[in-house]
């Protein structure tokens, strides 16, 4: 009796608890959506100011992770470190160019090809080895893991810098513009960059930032000449590099700087014209393997089935008979 009355009670504590849960999680869900502000304020803000709230969502989380991968990293990358000053400055300058110049970058970035390196070999040679046993097939599927992992973070950084590159060169026409537009108004080059830097940060934020540690090198004193080139170096765009070649020429023998930036503005967009002629002109080339692949058999099918069908019915009997 006692024991009937004891699953009784588990069987009516059950629902209980299951609805207690699901309804503390509601409870939980409901109150941190009303602490918010509504989707029309933040839809509202992001329009007015679309790189703060992007900011504000990423660094929230991203601070922990970053602290805690810098106090691993050392570690992690010490049996990865290079072995000259000449690798330091290549490793450097590639994460650079992908926007990572924090000191300690190198030592993150080791210390994630080392961590990678790590998983593929436990995790998924723990796994290959369960499922295909000790085998030169499990073997060679770690390792294949294992180098696929250890050489992501590279990947990533490349593709990083390419589409930082890629920003770069899009927003110089614009910002070029505007340069000579603050020029010809009686602002000097310096005070350009800087209006530049600041009107435009929420459209084209990679090239005003690269734009405020320019100005923010000369007003700690640097040569002018040595800071745009070191522009064109930092970012590793050529149009960058030449518009900084063709300033400081232009500062060295007293030419218009206006006129030098419209000059090499034109340029860029020419250039950029012709970059959408290419791609445009290469579309009819491109479509010709998913038009071959998927589209023209569903055509053939449609216009050729319905004969084939009937030749089937109709004229394979007769010549059979």
């Amino acid at each position: 009796m006692i024991f009937a009355v004891e699953i009784v009670n588990l069987s009516t504590l059950t629902p209980v608890a299951v609805f207690g849960a699901i309804a503390a999680l509601a409870w939980w869900g409901l109150d941190w959506a009303a602490a918010g502000n509504s989707r029309t304020i933040e839809r509202l803000a992001e329009l007015r100011s679309p790189g703060k709230r992007r900011s504000a969502a990423g660094n929230a989380g991203g601070n922990a992770i970053t602290r805690a991968l810098e106090q691993a990293a050392p570690a992690l990358a010490k049996p990865l470190q290079p072995k000259n000053e000449a690798e330091v400055s290549t490793l450097r300058k590639k994460l650079t160019v992908a926007g990572f110049r924090n000191e300690s970058a190198v030592t993150v970035f080791l210390g994630l090809k080392f961590a990678g390196l790590v998983v593929g070999l436990f995790a998924f040679g723990g796994a290959s080895v369960l499922w295909h046993g000790l085998t030169q097939k499990a073997g060679l599927y770690t390792v294949l893991l294992a180098g696929g992992f250890f050489y992501l973070p590279d990947l990533i950084i490349g593709y990083l810098g390419k589409k930082r590159k890629q920003a770069i060169f899009l927003a110089l026409p614009d910002a070029l513009d505007l340069m000579v537009v603050c020029v010809e108004a009686g602002l000097g080059l310096d005070q350009a960059m800087r209006r530049v830097a600041d009107e435009m940060k929420e459209s084209y934020p990679v090239l005003c930032e690269e734009f405020a540690l320019a100005n923010f090198q000369l007003q700690m004193g640097r040569p002018r000449a040595e800071v745009l080139h070191e522009l064109g170096n930092r970012t590793d765009v050529p149009d960058l590099r030449a518009l900084g070649a063709v300033l400081i020429q232009a500062d060295k023998f007293g030419s218009s700087v206006a006129q030098a930036l419209r000059v090499q503005s034109d340029a860029l967009r020419t250039r950029r014209q012709q970059l959408a002629e290419e791609k445009a002109a290469k579309t009819a080339v491109k479509l010709i393997f998913p038009l071959v692949l998927f589209i023209f058999p569903g055509i053939f099918i449609v216009l050729v089935g319905p004969a084939a069908i009937t030749m089937a019915r109709e004229l394979f009997p007769k010549m059979g008979g």
